[in-house]
């Protein structure tokens, strides 16, 4: 697909960060690794990332607003646009040597995902969108998967580490649903679980307690492949909340009253 020019920056930062994390991934053993609370590290690999990231798309676009991982929110003098990042989602997968990590990067336009791209630089697997355009995954256009019995499907989740506070609630999601389902997969990475439920590889995800730069790009590409996604709370709001349920259409109804069932 031939995008936008914000489009094609931002698929020009991830690949660039994406070569610098592969190089780092192949020596991941070597990594020094900083403590960054209970269960989450970060690695010099990451902030790396994030530094390759910010510097190609504020050169194209120093007027916009940015919000990352490490470095946090700054301002723009366009207080409309907004650049959303996750330099490196799945950074525990990372650290052990998994190959299922990515970088996540969103534009927001007055409140809303307008572009997003998802890079799985380890299988080489660029999942973009913007509003309007599709969803992608490299040159092949994305669809959500067509199933409509919850037994056939698959659901995707993130699993509280640490001893976080969402774990019953999660347990009790699980406890509801597998019964119901052909699988629930817990692989580490929001961004790509959603990029998944776009590709139709999963037929639905949700998840508690994320935040703006996990789940910003993958909105777009979810609704742009032709799924529904929404904040677990009808009311809530998706950036602000982090807690999000989406799937295809034929059973996002079904899938999303089992998860709000609680």
């Amino acid at each position: 697909m031939q995008g936008s020019a914000n489009l094609n920056v931002m698929i020009k930062a991830a690949r660039k960060a994406g070569r610098s994390l592969v190089k780092d991934f192949r020596e991941v053993e070597n990594l020094q690794v900083s403590m960054k609370g209970a269960g989450d590290f970060v690695s010099r690999a990451d902030i790396a990332a994030e530094k390759i990231i910010r510097e190609e798309l504020m050169e194209a676009r120093p007027n916009y607003g940015w919000l990352a991982e490490e470095s946090g929110e700054t301002p723009g003098t366009d207080p409309t646009r907004r650049w959303i990042v996750d330099p490196l989602d799945g950074t525990t997968n990372f650290l052990h040597g998994l190959p299922h990590w990515a970088i996540s990067i969103a534009l927001e336009h007055k409140g809303e995902i307008v572009a997003g791209v998802v890079f799985d630089a380890a299988k080489d697997e660029m999942f973009y969108a913007e509003k309007g355009a599709g969803a992608w995954l490299n040159e092949s256009r994305l669809r959500v998967s067509g199933r409509n019995r919850m037994i056939e499907s698959i659901f995707a989740t993130g699993l509280p580490f640490g001893g976080r506070s969402d774990l019953p609630a999660t347990l009790q999601d699980l406890a509801r649903l597998m019964p119901a389902c052909a699988g629930v997969r817990r692989w580490g990475a929001a961004a790509l679980d959603m990029a998944y439920v776009a590709a139709g590889r999963y037929d639905g995800f949700w998840e508690r307690r994320l935040n703006a730069w996990d789940i910003a790009a993958g909105i777009v590409i979810v609704r742009e492949a032709g799924g529904l996604i929404e904040p677990l709370d009808p009311a809530g709001s998706l950036l602000e909340d982090g807690e999000v349920v989406c799937g295809n259409e034929p059973i996002f109804e079904k899938f999303s009253k089992v998860i709000r069932d609680s």
